[in-house]
């Protein structure tokens, strides 16, 4: 039984992700994915890849601009780095990418199962199927240029794909997932992501079957009536999309209140006040660290353990390590860095059996939750300004610079601009 799990509007969005954050989300996303694993095992990774509100929420919480297409294809990257190492520890494995990398996986995948044993003729026919049917029996209007591949070592997988609709400056993403994928012209998706354009061809839903039988009795000696009788069967089937559910992104970059679920972010905030001592006794003892990693540490969690529905806002991941383009608040690097070092020594304890930190890391995705029905704390708009105006002392650092420098130079033109008036109204 195949599932279609939601919709939503991305906008394009241009720039490159800066060396400095990308090798650090390759570090963050592959201890995360260890994370997981090591909970829930590998397929229920791969079924998080395949719910696209997870999917935003995760690039989200690695410091990528909350909002944007351009999440598709640095999470991808990402995790093709960050689990480079260890694919053969963890029997995950990514192929594909954007662009050039696209036309790779073919290659990618026979090399692959020639390696480790598994059919890769069956998961190349697969690739190009699930690449064919989103370019052509789904016409949207959108042309696909990205096409990522995650495979299992027993040969699951889960296909996140992207198109672009230049003229409208905006994308849609599609989710496949192979436990889902029962015939694949038939309702194959498990989510298709992106903005509503009203009406599609979609050869692969399931109420087009007779459409799919029609084009081939017409390559034989049907004629027009037939095709208007199919033409309205067609439009007057019942539409299911209206039950799913549908994500927004907004073409403004900055994190506004209304973007946010503001008693799970107090939920968060109270459990790294109360939980974190409690917990992270011998980290708090560490230079540098305190309740603010403890914080980020606590949306990590969320998405190592969160359920689907918890990840209707991305934008709130995003107050976990900002954004490189400084929204909502340059990306605080000695918090980043203490994050991984954190995931990265639970995990690494957890694989010798030693699972004290990442069940203290589960405990404050507990707490969080049943403190946000009960929890007060700030504003949206007044945590964001709290971050902003910390940034220089947390190493806050952005595409444009280091925040520090950025705060130095704005002082300085102010202090001339200040002094050309003064001299300008005869004041010494």
């Amino acid at each position: 039984m195949t599932k279609r799990t939601g919709s939503a509007d991305l906008p394009l969005h241009g720039g490159r992700v800066p060396a400095w954050l990308g090798q650090r989300m390759s570090v963050l996303g592959g201890v995360i994915t260890e994370a997981i694993v090591h909970h829930y095992g590998r397929d229920a990774f791969l079924e998080r890849l395949a719910h696209p509100f997870w999917f935003q929420s995760f690039g989200a919480v690695m410091g990528m601009d909350w909002h944007s297409s351009g999440i598709t294809t640095s999470v991808i990257g990402a995790l093709k780095r960050g689990l480079a190492s260890r694919q053969d520890e963890l029997g995950i494995y990514v192929c594909g990418g954007r662009g050039k990398h696209s036309r790779k996986t073919p290659a990618e995948l026979q090399a692959l199962g020639e390696r480790i044993g598994i059919d890769g003729e069956n998961l190349t026919r697969a690739s190009r199927l699930v690449a064919k049917v989103d370019s052509a029996a789904v016409q949207d209007g959108f042309d696909l240029y990205l096409h990522g591949f995650f495979v299992t070592a027993d040969g699951r997988w889960t296909v996140v794909q992207q198109g672009m609709n230049g003229d409208k400056r905006q994308a849609r993403r599609y989710h496949w997932h192979s436990a889902a994928v029962t015939d694949f012209v038939d309702q194959p998706h498990s989510a298709i992501d992106g903005p509503q354009q009203g009406e599609i061809i979609n050869l692969t839903d399931r109420r087009a079957a007779k459409a799919r039988d029609a084009q081939l009795d017409l390559l034989t000696v049907l004629g027009p009536d037939r095709i208007l009788e199919q033409f309205l069967e067609l439009t007057t089937a019942p539409s299911l999309q209206g039950t799913l559910p549908h994500l927004v992104m907004p073409v403004y970059h900055d994190v506004r209140p209304k973007d946010v679920f503001a008693r799970r972010l107090h939920g968060t905030l109270a459990a790294a006040s109360e939980q974190g001592p409690v917990d992270f006794p011998d980290l708090l003892l560490t230079p540098g660290v305190g309740a603010r990693t403890v914080r980020s540490l606590a949306m990590v969690a969320e998405v190592v353990h969160g359920t689907p529905y918890r990840f209707a806002d991305p934008a709130r991941f995003s107050l976990a390590h900002g954004g490189k383009d400084r929204h909502p608040y340059p990306v605080p690097l000695k918090i980043y860095d203490e994050t991984i070092r954190v995931m990265k020594s639970a995990v690494q304890k957890a694989k010798l059996g030693r699972d004290e930190e990442l069940g203290a890391l589960k405990r404050l995705d507990d707490q969080a939750r049943r403190l946000e029905f009960v929890a007060m704390g700030p504003s949206v708009a007044a945590y964001i300004a709290g971050e902003t105006s910390a940034s220089p002392e947390l190493d806050g650092r952005s595409v444009f610079g280091w925040e520090r420098d950025l705060r130095s130079a704005e002082r300085h033109v102010t202090d001339e601009t200040h002094g050309g008036l003064g001299r300008a109204s005869g004041k010494p």
